[in-house]
C-alpha cells in the first residue's frame, strides 16, 4: 500500500483549461496517457479558485475564454510570488506571430496552434517538465556572476543584489546556459534546440521574447545579457 501511494504522489500534475469540451477531452485523455494528473476546467474562475490550495506543475491555458482572458490570466500569475514560476503553455486558434509573441511577452512559456497533434502537446509538455529535472540532476553548486548575481541551479533560485528574482522555467534555462560558459556567444538556433530539442518548430522571435522578459527581470543584472547581432546572445562578465 505504500508503495501505491508513493508512486500517485510522484505524479506530476496539470491543470488544463480550454472551453471546447472536445479538446479539452483531447487534451485531458492525452495527459493522462502520458502519466499525468490531470484537472479539467471550461472556465478560469474555478480553475483560480483551486490555485489558492493546489500549485500544479504545469498549466495548458486556452486564451480565448469564457469569464476570463487567457492572456490576463497569464500576466497575473506572472506577478504573483505564488504562481509565478509555474509553467504556463498558451493554447490559441490566433496563428498570427503577434499574437504569439504577446502571449510570450506575458510569460507564457510556450505556445501551440488549434489544431494541434496530440502528440506534439504531449512532446511539449514533457520537454518542459524535463527542464526542471535536468537543472536539479545538474545543480552541483551555485554560480556566481560578478558581485550582482548568484544563480543556485539545485535550489531553481537567482539573486540580483540579495534579492530573489522570480523567473519561468525557460528563462531560468536560458540564464543557466549563459552564466555557464561567460563570454561564449549563444546562437538562437543553440538556445532553441537546449529548450526544444527537436520537438518543434519555432520561430526566432521565440528567444527574443524570453530573451527581453529575462532582462527585465533582472534589472541591473539583465545588462550583462548582450545582443550579438544577426547571431545570437552571450553573458558578458
Amino acid at each position: 500500500m505504500d508503495e501505491i501511494k508513493d508512486t500517485k504522489k510522484e505524479k506530476k500534475s496539470i491543470f488544463v483549461v480550454e472551453d471546447e469540451p472536445d479538446i479539452l477531452q483531447l487534451i485531458s485523455i492525452n495527459m493522462e496517457k502520458a502519466g499525468y494528473d490531470v484537472k479539467k476546467f471550461t472556465e478560469a474562475g474555478p480553475m483560480i479558485t483551486l490555485l489558492s490550495r493546489q500549485i500544479p506543475d504545469l498549466l495548458i491555458l486556452d486564451l480565448m475564454l469564457p469569464d476570463y482572458d487567457g492572456l490576463d490570466i497569464c500576466k497575473t500569475l506572472r506577478n504573483d510570488t505564488r504562481y509565478a514560476e509555474i509553467p504556463i503553455i498558451m493554447v490559441t486558434a490566433k496563428t498570427e506571430e503577434l499574437d504569439i509573441v504577446l502571449g510570450l511577452e506575458l510569460g507564457a512559456d510556450d505556445y501551440i496552434t488549434k489544431p494541434f497533434s496530440p502528440r506534439e502537446l504531449t512532446a511539449r509538455v514533457k520537454a518542459i517538465l524535463r527542464r526542471g529535472k535536468r537543472q536539479i540532476e545538474n545543480g552541483r553548486k551555485s554560480i556566481v556572476i560578478g558581485d550582482i548575481m548568484t544563480i543556485d541551479p539545485a535550489k531553481y533560485e537567482v539573486r540580483v543584489r540579495d534579492e530573489k528574482i522570480a523567473l519561468t522555467s525557460t528563462e531560468f534555462l536560458i540564464l543557466k546556459l549563459l552564466a555557464e560558459k561567460p563570454g561564449w556567444v549563444f546562437s538562437r538556433e543553440k538556445i532553441l534546440n537546449v529548450l526544444w530539442s527537436d520537438e518543434k518548430d519555432v520561430f526566432d522571435r521565440t528567444v527574443d521574447v524570453h530573451m527581453k522578459n529575462l532582462r527585465d527581470k533582472l534589472g541591473d543584472a539583465g545588462k550583462l545579457i548582450k545582443s550579438i547581432r544577426s547571431v545570437g546572445y552571450k553573458l558578458e562578465v
